[in-house]
């Protein structure tokens, strides 16, 4: 057992996405292993680790800000190591050692299990500045994990990397490529998540629909939810990042007829035009995309349909952005996030000829997300008077009557609207019936039944 002088005060900052947060999740959980002592506050940590995200250029942006940010408290002298792991890492290792010389290690996307061994601050321990190399590492239900997330839902990552080309996509060469858990690996960790207060799980990968075919012996993602709804007290299975590709009739009947799988999709489509989207490198076209939607509303009629887009693609003309808008305004996707094209380097949509102007494609962005905010307005405004399921994520200050929020199944946790909760003897963790009341662009207000 350490002594009291020999553990470290560790703290953590993860950016992006919930898959990164997933990774943040076991560092911190290897780290309480070891018996660090972890810290929310980073003023008083003597190792701070700031887990990056370099998907487009604005997150990049973030995560150099941040490390700069903390960068602040080692000058200082209150913070002896720092730490900068995922992707950032992962992508510009050679260009960050050079250019950061405050930072003591860097940790690449498949490298991070290693966490313990560089947060020491033994000196007998001599460590490497940097471990980075191909991604190849995937955790699985025996390796230590600590939730940030309230202990009623939690993200599990049922694979690692992705193995698609999509042109503008740079996550294959920082999280190589598609590397699928067992069925019984995702099951074991689901069940002692559940056995722990969990009542929803939100699946996630970089291409969910695609699980099990790097496999190759017949896993897929329908078998795996097969064996998930068979757990009791288990509530809400959620979908995250559903590529259109592989979805089968069987699956869709199943999400359609199981009442634990939330009738909720997210899936990331980018565009509509078929020209763009083999550019893209997609693996679909505009015939395939609306027969899917098709059978998804026909199958599951209270769908609630999430998705991306992509504008300013090189190459997009008017005429295809208005093709987009059209596809917007008659689907009525009921949650829609839009990105405007960013040129990373590496990809071969960075070279492609005809990059379209930056005030283009924020006009275009901003064009595309105020109908998608009237859309969402006209789903919300449709709830009131409706009786929902909701659960309950979180008090909160009182307000007008209002002291708890939570989200019904068509709300993905931190990324769609919540509903504000009124009534009595509600209790975070729970569910409860409430009858909306009110409706804004993204969040509800309903009173608990």
């Amino acid at each position: 057992m350490k002594s009291l002088e020999d553990k470290i005060k560790v703290g953590m900052i993860s950016l992006g996405c919930p898959k990164n947060l997933v990774d943040a999740e076991v560092m911190l959980g290897l780290l309480k292993k070891e018996s660090h002592v972890l810290t929310n506050d980073a003023s008083q940590a003597d190792v701070l680790i700031v887990n990056t995200c370099a998907f487009i250029e604005e997150s990049k942006k973030e995560s150099i800000d941040t490390i700069l940010e903390v960068a602040q408290l080692k000058a200082k002298g209150s913070l002896k190591k720092l730490i900068v792991t995922g992707c950032l890492a992962q992508r510009y290792q050679t260009e960050l050692e050079q250019e950061l010389p405050e930072v003591d290690h860097f940790i690449g996307t498949g490298e991070f299990q290693r966490i313990a061994e560089f947060a020491n601050l033994r000196p007998e321990l001599p460590v490497v500045r940097s471990a980075v190399a191909r991604p190849e590492y995937v955790y699985d239900y025996a390796t230590p994990r600590l939730s940030t997330l309230p202990q009623h839902t939690a993200y599990v990552k049922i694979a690692e990397g992705c193995s698609r080309t999509c042109s503008f996509c740079i996550i294959p060469k920082l999280r190589g490529r598609g590397r699928s858990r067992s069925v019984e690996s995702i099951v074991t960790e689901v069940r002692n998540l559940v056995e722990n207060g969990a009542l929803e799980i939100n699946l996630i990968a970089q291409d969910l629909t695609a699980y099990g075919l790097d496999l190759k012996d017949g896993t897929n993602l329908e078998k795996l939810l097969l064996e998930l709804v068979k757990i009791d007290k288990l509530q809400w299975i959620r979908l995250m990042y559903n590529y259109p590709q592989y979805f089968t009739h069987s699956l869709i009947e199943l999400i359609a007829s199981s009442p634990k799988i939330c009738k909720y999709l997210d899936m990331p489509l980018q565009h509509i035009d078929s020209e763009l989207l083999s550019t893209m490198r997609r693996k679909v076209d505009e015939e395939e995309v609306r027969r899917l939607i098709d059978e998804l509303k026909k199958q599951i009629p209270d769908l609630v349909l999430r998705t991306t887009l992509i504008v300013g693609f090189p190459g997009e003309t008017e005429k295809q952005f208005e093709k987009l808008v059209d596809f917007v305004k008659e689907v009525k996707f009921h949650r829609l996030g839009v990105f405007t094209y960013s040129q990373e380097e590496g990809t071969l949509a960075a070279k492609l000829p005809n990059q379209i102007p930056l005030r283009t494609k924020k006009e275009r962005r901003d064009h595309i997300m105020g109908i998608a905010q009237q859309i969402s307005s006209e789903h919300n405004y449709y709830l009131i008077g409706k009786k929902l399921e909701v659960l309950v994520d979180a008090p909160l200050p009182q307000v007008n009557g209002y002291s708890h929020i939570g989200r019904y199944q068509g709300q993905a946790l931190e990324i769609d609207g919540i509903v504000y909760l009124s009534g009595r003897d509600i209790v975070a963790g729970s569910f409860v019936k409430a009858k909306i009341s009110k409706a804004k662009e993204y969040d509800l207000k309903g009173h608990v039944l």
